[in-house]
C-alpha cells in the first residue's frame, strides 16, 4: 500500500498529460494522438505531450520504479530507496510488469534490512553502512536476482498474461471488465480495490486497455451514485451523510471513489451490494459498447479522450443509476430532529445544553 501511493501522483500526473494530448491534439483534426506515426510529428504540441514520445510516457515509465522503490522504503525506511528504484528500472526494462515491480520492492527491503540489522561496523567507521555499503550492495543483490532470477520469469509470466487478455472477445471480455469494476465498488481504495487498479494501470504499459477502462469507470460510479441519491430523497440520509453526498459528486466527478466511504460505513449491508453491482454494470457496458481508455485516469477531464466517449459516458451514467436507484431502494426514511432539539455535551462538567442555550 505504501508504493501504491507513492506511485498514483505519477500515474495521475503522466495520465493528465496523455489525456491533455489527446483533446489538443482535435484541435489539428487528428482521430487519434495514440497512432506511433505521430511520434515522428513535427508538430510541437502533439510530439510534447505525445504518449509514446512526450512528457505522459516519461511520467508513466516511472511507475515501476517508484513502487518498487517505496516498497523497500516501506520495509527498510530510506535505506531501501535506492536499491528499490534501481530494481525497479531494471524491472521496466525487461518487461516484468507490475508483480516484477513488486517482487523487486521486496527483494530490496528485506536484503537492506537485513544488512543493517547484520552487519556492524566499528564506531568510526558506522557512516559508512548507509552511506556506501547499503546502497552498493542491496543494489547489487537486488539486481542480480531480478536479471538472473525473477526477471525472465515474471517478463514470460506479464508477456503470456497480456497476450491472453488481448486475445479475450465477447463475453470474455466483458466478464473480465465486469469483475474488475466489482472489485474497485466493493472496498473504495482499500486493498481489493487497489489490487484491481494497480493491476489495470500496469497492463495499460503493456498496451493491454480492457481492465483500465473497466477500473476507471468504476472509480467514479459510487461516489457519483451515491451523492446523487443524497440530491433525489434527502428524507433517507441523515444530514452529515447530506453533506457527504455534496462532497461526494464532486469527488466522484474529479475521479476519487474515497467520497463513498462515509455511506458504506453508515451502512455497509445496503451500500456495497448497490456499489458492486453498478460498478460492474458500467464496467461491462464500457467495454462492451467499445469504448476503451487508454489513460489510467478517471476524472471528467479525461473523459473525452476516451476512444467512443459517448458510450464512456453513457455507460458511467447508466451504473451511476443503478447505484442511486439500489440505495434508495434499500434505505427507509430516517428522522431527523429539529434543529432546536440538538444537544451538545459540555465535556467539563457533563451536563447537557440545547443549541440555543450553548451559544447564550
Amino acid at each position: 500500500m505504501t508504493g501504491i501511493s507513492y506511485m498514483i501522483p505519477i500515474v495521475i500526473a503522466g495520465a493528465v498529460l496523455m489525456a491533455i494530448s489527446r483533446v489538443g491534439a482535435s484541435f489539428y483534426g487528428i482521430s487519434t494522438i495514440w497512432d506511433n506515426k505521430w511520434a515522428d510529428s513535427a508538430n510541437f504540441m502533439i510530439r510534447f505531450l505525445h504518449t509514446d514520445d512526450g512528457w505522459g510516457s516519461v511520467a508513466l515509465g516511472l511507475m515501476f520504479p517508484v513502487i518498487s522503490a517505496y516498497i523497500a522504503y516501506s520495509i527498510a525506511d530510506k535505506g531501501g530507496i535506492a536499491p528499490g528504484i534501481i530494481g525497479g528500472t531494471l524491472v521496466a526494462n525487461m518487461n516484468a510488469g507490475f508483480l516484477g515491480a513488486l517482487v523487486s520492492g521486496l527483494i530490496a527491503g528485506y536484503s537492506v534490512k537485513l544488512m543493517i540489522k547484520y552487519i556492524h561496523l566499528p564506531k568510526a567507521a558506522e557512516s559508512v553502512l548507509p552511506v556506501f555499503i547499503v546502497p552498493v550492495l542491496g543494489t547489487f543483490i537486488t539486481l542480480f536476482l531480478v536479471q538472473y532470477v525473477i526477471g525472465v520469469p515474471f517478463a514470460d509470466l506479464n508477456s503470456g498474461l497480456s497476450a491472453w487478455l488481448k486475445s479475450m472477445t465477447g463475453t470474455n471480455r466483458i466478464l473480465l471488465a465486469a469483475i474488475v469494476g466489482g472489485m474497485v465498488g466493493f472496498d473504495l481504495g482499500g486493498p481489493v480495490n487497489k489490487a484491481a487498479v494497480t493491476t489495470a494501470m500496469a497492463l495499460v504499459t503493456s498496451g493491454v486497455y480492457d481492465p483500465n477502462t473497466a477500473a476507471q469507470v468504476a472509480i467514479i460510479i459510487p461516489p457519483l451514485g451515491l451523492g446523487l441519491a443524497t440530491v433525489i430523497n434527502k428524507k433517507k440520509f441523515n444530514l452529515e451523510l447530506q453533506e457527504a453526498g455534496n462532497a461526494a459528486l464532486v469527488m466522484g466527478l474529479i475521479g476519487v471513489s474515497e467520497g463513498a466511504i462515509p455511506f458504506a460505513v453508515e451502512s455497509p449491508l445496503k451500500v456495497v451490494p448497490a456499489n458492486v453491482v453498478g460498478s460492474a454494470v458500467g464496467s461491462a457496458l464500457a467495454v462492451g459498447l467499445g469504448a476503451v481508455n487508454h489513460a489510467p485516469i478517471s476524472g471528467f477531464y479525461g473523459w473525452f479522450a476516451v476512444e467512443k466517449w459517448w458510450f464512456y459516458i453513457l455507460s458511467i451514467i447508466i451504473g451511476t443509476l443503478i447505484v442511486t436507484g439500489l440505495t434508495l431502494l434499500f434505505r427507509k426514511n430516517v428522522i431527523i430532529k429539529p434543529d432546536d432539539q440538538v444537544e451538545e455535551k459540555d465535556e467539563t462538567n457533563g451536563k447537557y445544553f440545547s443549541e440555543d442555550e450553548w451559544e447564550n
